[in-house]
């Protein structure tokens, strides 16, 4: 799970194993595999990076 920031600067946790598609339209659309969308403040890059972190430490963890 990653936290993301909304627009409104709350934050929420999303699922990265469900991400779909990320587009900047310029903030960044995520769909999911279950047709949900979620926008986020974050770029496409970080959130790229915090799906990239993620899956790493739980890689470690089964090292």
């Amino acid at each position: 799970m990653i936290v993301l920031t909304r627009l409104n600067g709350t934050n929420f946790v999303l699922n990265c194993e469900l991400i779909e598609t990320i587009e900047a339209t310029p903030d960044s659309v995520i769909s999911t595999i279950n047709g949900k969308k979620y926008v986020a403040s974050e770029t496409v890059e970080e959130i790229i990076k915090k799906v990239i972190e993620y899956k790493r430490e739980i890689y470690r963890r089964y090292e």
